[in-house]
């Protein structure tokens, strides 16, 4: 049970609470949404603009919308406190009708409930729904696999470009076409030795191509005086397919 101090001291602790809260929707205009977007980026239309062009005001103006609700939700839990304040129902619990502690009440003068049934005790776990289909968040593969999977989609789109910059990595990229995840990993192959062998569209004329990787391995046999399990390398150079127009 609260003593009527305390309650003096909580009920002054609302009003300053509730003056603070009209004050901010007030001074900046409900966060600047009585004007629109338009209007707030200073341009006569923004139709004719690419999208990537009003990306940082779009932004903003979602921020802006969240402030704004989470504002204008305080000071209606803040108007309801007041009310149950002068109700004589301040100070328990609304769903069991259990006192809150005094410690709880001074944290957060506005709640009307108990910590057991506070409506914000479980985290949502709510994603976009865009997140089941888009990698990296897609469902990923529970067995190692080497199929194109969601990962690899995203990476034959992102080579062609996005809105990243190099100094959007923590090491810088030299190129635009590497402003992606895993951008150096190799195509087709695993390790830089084996982009030396080759096949025509068909899976067939299978050849060894004359690439710095394999020169540098030949060069590394020939020093250590080793050989392959299947003789010499040179041995096994061709000159590229070219598949015949006719």
């Amino acid at each position: 049970m609260l003593s009527s101090q305390q309650l003096q001291s909580l009920a002054l602790q609302l009003a300053e609470q509730k003056k603070s809260l009209e004050q901010t929707l007030h001074i900046n205009d409900h966060f600047g949404l009585s004007e629109s977007l338009r209007d707030s980026v200073g341009e006569i239309s923004t139709y004719d603009n690419h999208p990537a062009d009003t990306a940082t005001e779009l932004y903003e103006r979602g921020k802006d919308i969240a402030l704004n609700e989470n504002t204008e939700n305080l000071l209606q839990e803040t108007n309801e406190a007041l009310k149950a304040l002068q109700d004589g129902a301040y100070g328990r619990c609304k769903v069991c009708g259990a006192d809150i502690p005094f410690e709880r009440l001074e944290a957060i003068p506005h709640t009307l409930t108990c910590t057991e049934h506070s409506l914000h005790q479980q985290v949502s776990e709510d994603r976009p729904i865009e997140e089941e289909v888009l990698p990296p968040f897609g469902k990923r593969h529970t067995e190692e696999t080497v199929g194109f999977d969601a990962e690899d989609s995203w990476q034959s789109v992102a080579k062609w470009g996005n809105s990243d910059t190099p100094s959007d990595f923590f090491d810088p990229k030299e190129h635009y076409d590497q402003m992606y995840i895993n951008s150096d990993e190799h195509i087709g192959y695993v390790e830089d030795i084996e982009n030396c062998i080759g096949n025509d569209i068909n899976g067939k004329n299978i050849a060894v191509y004359p690439t710095s990787e394999l020169e540098q391995l030949e060069d590394l046999l020939d020093e250590e005086g080793i050989m392959t399990s299947f003789g010499d390398l040179k041995g096994y150079e061709q000159e590229p397919y070219v598949e015949d127009d006719e």
